[in-house]
């Protein structure tokens, strides 16, 4: 019970849950914005038809509707989603990390090591490059 309790109490799992929440909010509001002010919008796009935009695949069967406003509709919702995420969360969370790095006397980004065999390709690259400016080999090579 003791490791549960453990679990539970981590701060990650607390923010994960409040973000749950937070987002599953954000999401009704969007949707909501979608629905009554983009969709009728689209919606009127389509033509006289109390349909919408879309299209009948049989004439005279309302289950044969395929609504393309509502797709438009879920990549609005999809969009404005994502850049609310992006611009309240994601953007001040890298901002954050650099602050706190600069702080620590460390550098903005870290930079990562060269694969082995990278670094020793170079290597082979120098020095076959030093020994065709110095000619000791007596035959001339190609600057890789």
């Amino acid at each position: 019970m003791k490791g549960f309790k453990d679990f539970i109490m981590r701060g990650n799992v607390i923010d994960l849950a409040v973000g749950v929440v937070i987002g599953s909010a954000f999401t009704a509001l969007v949707t909501a914005f979608v629905d009554n002010l983009i969709q009728p919008i689209i919606n009127a796009a389509g033509g006289p038809q109390n349909l919408g935009l879309g299209f009948l695949l049989r004439d005279g069967n309302p289950a044969t509707f395929v609504n393309i406003g509502a797709i438009i509709s879920a990549i609005i919702t999809f969009l404005i989603t994502a850049a609310v995420v992006y611009f309240v969360f994601v953007m001040p969370m890298t901002k954050a990390r650099i602050m706190a790095r600069r702080r620590r006397g460390l550098p903005d980004e870290e930079e990562d090591a060269a694969p082995e065999d990278v670094v020793l390709l170079t290597e082979i690259r120098d020095l076959l490059a030093q020994r065709g400016q110095t000619g000791t080999t007596g035959v001339a090579t190609e600057r890789l």
